[in-house]
């Protein structure tokens, strides 16, 4: 009996260590990681509430162009994105998007959107002014990013000033926050310069316009210095004078 269940122990041991890869290959695999990169309007669709900014991205085209850059194999910068929720928009003065150009819709747009991935913690060693990816006449569109001991962002255009602290995602290459603010750009909503005052000189007649011609050509009668009748007038004083002396004579 002994040599038989030794050899019923051995055979049931060959077969558990045959069983061990057959459940191994049997197991499942862990869920792949996604492949492909990040789509802005996907992260804003699934966080709700961002309506009107993506509609604002889909007319400009700016949504496009963003993903377009992300999927960019030789773009390692990445982007970060503040995204003004429905509320932020509805805040607005009535009319203010409807005011605008389609150019200075696109500019709004890119004046949300960074050409670098940051963190949080990155945003502590940012030099300040931060560029945008709106441009004008003067140069890139900026803002002054700073960061707190709260683990909050205080974002500032030179119009509005707004702290951030809920990140979308934050995943390289894209990082996308909420901002219950409108960035209005200082290029597009800052206080215009007043026009020029008129100076002192301006409004008086010129010399030789219509005031002085209204006095008549120098040299004319009507202008004669009075000198030049007082002088006549003292010669025929004494010219009297003499006849009265020689009559009397």
């Amino acid at each position: 009996m002994a040599p038989t269940i030794r050899r019923i122990a051995v055979a049931a041991a060959f077969l558990a260590m045959a069983a061990v890869p057959a459940a191994l290959a049997q197991a499942p695999a862990p869920a792949a990681t996604p492949s492909g990169p990040p789509n802005v309007t996907a992260i804003l669709e699934k966080a709700g509430q961002y309506t009107t900014f993506i509609r604002l991205m889909k007319s400009t085209q700016q949504d496009t162009q963003l993903n377009s850059q992300l999927n960019n194999s030789f773009n390692g910068n990445g982007y970060t994105v503040f995204a003004p929720t429905d509320n932020a928009f509805n805040n607005l003065k009535p009319g203010t998007l409807n005011s605008l150009t389609q150019q200075q819709q696109v500019s709004l747009v890119q004046g949300h959107v960074l050409p670098q991935f940051y963190t949080f913690d990155s945003f502590e060693t940012a030099s300040n002014p931060v560029r945008t990816q709106a441009s004008g006449r003067d140069g890139p569109y900026t803002l002054n990013i700073t960061a707190n001991t709260n683990n909050q962002l205080n974002v500032s255009t030179g119009v509005v000033d707004v702290t951030v602290n809920n990140a979308l995602s934050a995943v390289k290459p894209l990082a996308v926050y909420s901002v219950d603010k409108v960035l209005l750009p200082f290029e597009l909503f800052g206080a215009k310069a007043p026009a020029a005052a008129p100076t002192a000189s301006e409004g008086k007649p010129k010399k030789g316009g219509s005031s002085a011609a209204a006095s008549g050509p120098a040299g004319s009668d009507d202008s004669a210095p009075t000198g030049a009748a007082s002088a006549r007038a003292v010669g025929w004083s004494i010219a009297g004078l003499a006849a009265v002396l020689g009559y009397l004579l």
